[in-house]
């Protein structure tokens, strides 16, 4: 599908499995930054994915359940459960370790056959893991801003009037996504936008989608609702509501500013970023308000989740989203993403 500049909200809808190979897009290499992979000897190894068996298949069956999905994931005490899950996931006890990666590939298509390592001290370890140089190469073209992460595309096209989609039905307003934010909400009121859903399986850092400067960043608290197609689909300003950032920045060759917001979900409420002290998580006790001046190139590593989430990227009125660009398809970090408008495509 073409996207073009008038065109309007796009539903959210999954991508089956199998277009994971097929909508590939050009990856994007690690940046700098430090890894989490252990040293060598440490921990268990894990390679590419064995086939799935019947009894694989039953529990995926199971997983992709909507009724049961949304009651497991959303029906309990979501927070309690997301700061359970941030200490288990951490436990470097050889047995709970094996025994948790090994539950986590049944139920996912965990593929760790780029990992910088695949020996892993504990679930977390995993999680979090980065990536062999060069396994997601950027896009040159100074034209076009690129995806900073792994994902399958979400609702996406253009803002309208303050207003965009999460789901066919359910939208929600920029001034409420922004914690408030009127000035920031007017800055993007016809902008180009598109939601970016990282599964568990996938890699969890996001890295610069242009050559730019982060600015400012606004950490916004609130819930750990499921992000996933099912949740978005049933509970109405769903990422207004739950935990989440507000990175500003400013592409360096044009500047033009372009938003990214990391929303946290059930058992993601823990966001990493390099030019940030700390980290940003339900019990963060640190000034919302983060003035920032770190200068990134496209590609470098700007931050990660601990587990999987969304990022709804922001630009303003000209970018374009790039041909390939779709609702339920995927895409990986470093592929293009959103065209820059032609005047301000070269320096």
């Amino acid at each position: 599908m073409t996207m073009t500049n008038d065109h309007s909200h796009v539903d959210t809808n999954t991508a089956s499995d199998s277009d994971a190979d097929s909508a590939r897009g050009r990856g994007l290499g690690p940046g700098p930054g430090p890894g989490p992979g252990p040293g060598p000897g440490v921990g268990v190894g894990f390679g590419a994915e064995p086939p799935a068996g019947p009894v694989r298949r039953v529990v995926r069956a199971l997983a992709l359940n909507e009724d049961l999905n949304f009651l497991l994931t959303n029906r309990i005490p979501r927070i309690a459960a997301t700061r359970f899950f941030g200490w288990f996931s951490r436990i470097e006890q050889p047995l709970v370790r094996d025994v948790s990666i090994a539950v986590w590939k049944l139920f996912t298509d965990l593929d760790l056959s780029d990992a910088r390592d695949t020996r892993f001290r504990s679930l977390h370890d995993c999680f979090t893991r980065a990536l062999v140089d060069g396994a997601r190469p950027f896009e040159p073209d100074p034209g076009v801003l690129a995806s900073p992460c792994d994902a399958i595309v979400g609702a996406c096209g253009r803002v309208r009037d303050g207003e965009v989609l999460q789901a066919k039905g359910f939208p929600y307003t920029l001034t409420e996504l922004f914690g408030g934010d009127a000035s920031l909400a007017a800055t993007y009121r016809d902008a180009c936008y598109v939601t970016l859903r990282l599964t568990s399986a996938m890699y969890h850092r996001f890295h610069a989608p242009h050559d730019l400067t982060v600015e400012h960043v606004t950490y916004v608290s609130g819930d750990t609702w499921n992000v996933n197609p099912i949740a978005l689909a049933r509970v109405e300003r769903l990422f207004c509501r739950n935990e989440r950032a507000l990175i500003r920045t400013r592409l360096r060759t044009t500047g033009h500013p372009v938003l990214l917001v990391p929303v946290a979900a059930i058992l993601v409420a823990r966001l990493r970023l390099r030019f940030v002290p700390g980290r940003l998580h339900l019990r963060y006790q640190g000034p919302n308000q983060i003035p920032c001046d770190a200068a990134l190139t496209k590609g470098e590593e700007m931050g990660g989740f601990e587990h999987g989430s969304t990022i709804i990227v922001f630009a303003p009125p000209g970018f374009t989203l790039c041909p390939q660009v779709a609702p339920g398809g995927r895409i990986r970090a470093g592929a293009p993403l959103m065209r820059l408008p032609a005047a301000a495509s070269t320096p």
